[in-house]
Order: structure tokens, then C-alpha cells, then sequence
């Protein structure tokens, strides 16, 4: 679907999605904060499943979607809209042979963005890691979520104002302030929305999905949430290794033929080199070493 030159989005259940019951606590929660008529923001850390629960909340409301990326570079009118090129037109007349008069009309053609096409049309915005973006192109979306209005450019016409259709949803994702590229977004934007602060899932919900993205087992599935689980609770890592990593290792497994052993090279070299990369940012040798060493240590402890 396509709405004045913006991709809206068919909201489908996500294939091999697991739904544990802490996931579906999380779910019903966030459905309730919704229905009361809240713009809903997940907040945590990277791993943590925020866009994937954003995603399964739009496909259970079954509304089309709006997806946005916090970027850096954003300003007002990636989010608003803004002047895309021109629009010409030529009229030649020539009634009279041996006269020719010609009038040429040139005007700037203008294009909504996403913004402005989902609070119009009443659709679900996910704006996912929205703190990516500057403050000041986020400042639009104040009178957005409690006034219910929207300010326009004078250049759009229609008037100056767009009134926030009544199915409009909006739900933000964000990562900790501390992560690298992330704004501090502002109190007035986040004081208008209800944060749910996402930790790391529980360890049966980490097996399943690691199960489910895999061909794995249970208990090959529960051996390699453990290491992850045990390094992320360690005082060894710059970053706290997330379900990705979980689901990494299984699906590599099955592409190099590696079994869940202490006893396999192949599961072995694998953990260590995703586990170690995930883990820091800088990449540097002793912290490497370190961290592959208590990864052997670990695996020797659950395998």
C-alpha cells in the first residue's frame, strides 16, 4: 500500500515468533496502555526484542504501519514532509499562424513523509531507536501526542493544521542514553508517553526462541543459553552478550555441521568467535583472550 508517495506496511504475525508467559505479560500490558489511549515506548537495551514486541502489538491490532528509523542526519521535514521537486506546465497557442503566444506555470510539488501520512490516515507509527534522531526534529511530535493536533508548513496548504486522526497509535523504541549515537531525548516527549523498560528475557524465553530460530533441540538449545546467560551476569565483558548471540551460534552450528559438545572443535571456535565479538566494541587482544577463555570455561561447565 502506498499513500502519497509513502510505503505503508501490512501488519502480519511474525513468522516463529514465541510467545512464553513473559512475553505475553509484556504484550497484554502494553495492549492495555494502548487502548487507554497512550503513545507506548519500549526502552532497553540492544537484544532485548523492543521492534519484535513493536511488530507483534501492530499485527494483533491489524492495522496498516508506518515504519520510521531514528537517524542522526533527520530533520523536521524527514518526518513532516517537505518541496520535492516541480511540477510545469507549458501552454502554447498559436490560433493566429503568424502569432505564437506561450504561458509557462512552474510550481514546487510538495510530499508528505511518514509522519504526517500515518497521524492523517490514522495508522500505527513505529518509530524505532527515535532517540537516533536530534531533539529537534523529535519537537513535532509533542503537540502530536497531547494535543492531538499537528503544526504544518504554510508550503503544504490545506491550512496550517492537521488534527490527529482518532486510530493513530504510536509506539517508540529506544536504546539507554549511554549507547553510542543515542540523543537525550526530551522530558516534555518522553513525560507524554509510557515507557516500558525491557530487561533481558527469562531463561525459558531465551531457550524457546533460540529453539524456534533453529533446528535444535531443547536441551542443546538450554546448554547454549547458559553460556550466553553466565558471560552476561561475568564482570569480564564491555557489553553484555544478548539472545542474538544465542540465536547466532545455533544457526551457525547448523551451516558448519558443529554439534553442542565440549568435545566439538567446531562449537568450540564458533562460541568463542561470536561470544568475543559481541562482547566488545574495541576488539582489543587481552580483552579477546579473556573473554574466549572464560567461554572455554563455560562451555566445559553446561556441555
Amino acid at each position: 500500500m502506498v499513500t502519497r508517495g509513502t510505503t505503508v506496511l501490512k501488519a502480519r504475525a511474525l513468522p516463529n515468533f514465541v510467545e512464553t508467559k513473559f512475553v505475553k505479560e509484556v504484550t497484554v500490558r502494553a495492549l492495555g496502555y494502548i487502548k487507554a489511549g497512550f503513545p507506548l515506548h519500549f526502552r532497553g537495551p540492544s537484544g532485548t526484542g523492543k521492534t519484535t514486541l513493536a511488530l507483534h502489538l501492530a499485527s494483533i491490532i491489524d492495522r496498516p504501519v508506518v515504519m520510521i528509523h531514528g537517524d542522526e542526519e533527520f530533520t523536521t521535514s524527514d518526518l513532516v514532509g517537505g518541496e520535492q521537486g516541480y511540477r510545469s506546465r507549458r501552454v502554447v497557442d498559436n490560433f493566429i499562424h503568424s502569432v505564437m503566444k506561450a504561458e509557462e506555470d512552474v510550481q514546487k510539488s510538495w510530499v508528505d513523509n511518514r509522519l504526517t501520512v500515518a497521524v492523517e490516515h490514522g495508522l500505527i507509527l513505529i518509530y524505532d531507536e527515535f532517540t537516533r534522531s536530534r531533539p529537534e526534529a523529535n519537537n513535532v511530535l509533542l503537540s502530536i501526542l497531547q494535543e492531538k493536533m499537528m503544526g504544518l508548513p504554510s508550503a503544504r496548504g490545506g491550512g496550517d493544521y492537521l488534527k490527529v486522526h482518532p486510530d493513530f497509535i504510536a509506539i517508540f523504541t529506544s536504546n539507554p542514553e549511554e549507547y553510542a549515537g543515542v540523543h537525550r531525548s526530551q522530558d516534555a516527549l518522553r513525560d507524554r508517553m509510557i515507557t516500558m523498560d525491557l530487561d533481558y528475557f527469562d531463561r525459558e524465553t531465551e531457550i524457546a526462541i533460540t529453539k524456534a530460530k533453529s533446528d535444535l533441540s531443547y536441551n542443546d538449545a538450554a546448554k547454549i543459553v547458559d553460556i550466553v546467560r553466565d558471560l552476561r551476569v561475568s564482570e569480564e565483558c564491555e557489553f553484555r552478550p544478548t539472545i542474538r548471540g544465542c540465536i547466532m551460534i545455533a544457526k551457525s552450528l547448523s551451516t558448519l555441521g558443529g554439534l553442542v559438545s565440549a568435545k566439538n572443535k567446531i562449537f568450540r571456535e564458533i562460541c568463542q568467535d561470536i561470544l568475543a565479538s559481541e562482547t566488545s566494541r574495541i576488539g582489543s587482544s587481552i580483552n579477546q583472550v579473556k573473554v574466549k577463555n572464560l567461554v572455554k570455561v563455560l562451555i566445559d561447565k553446561h556441555c
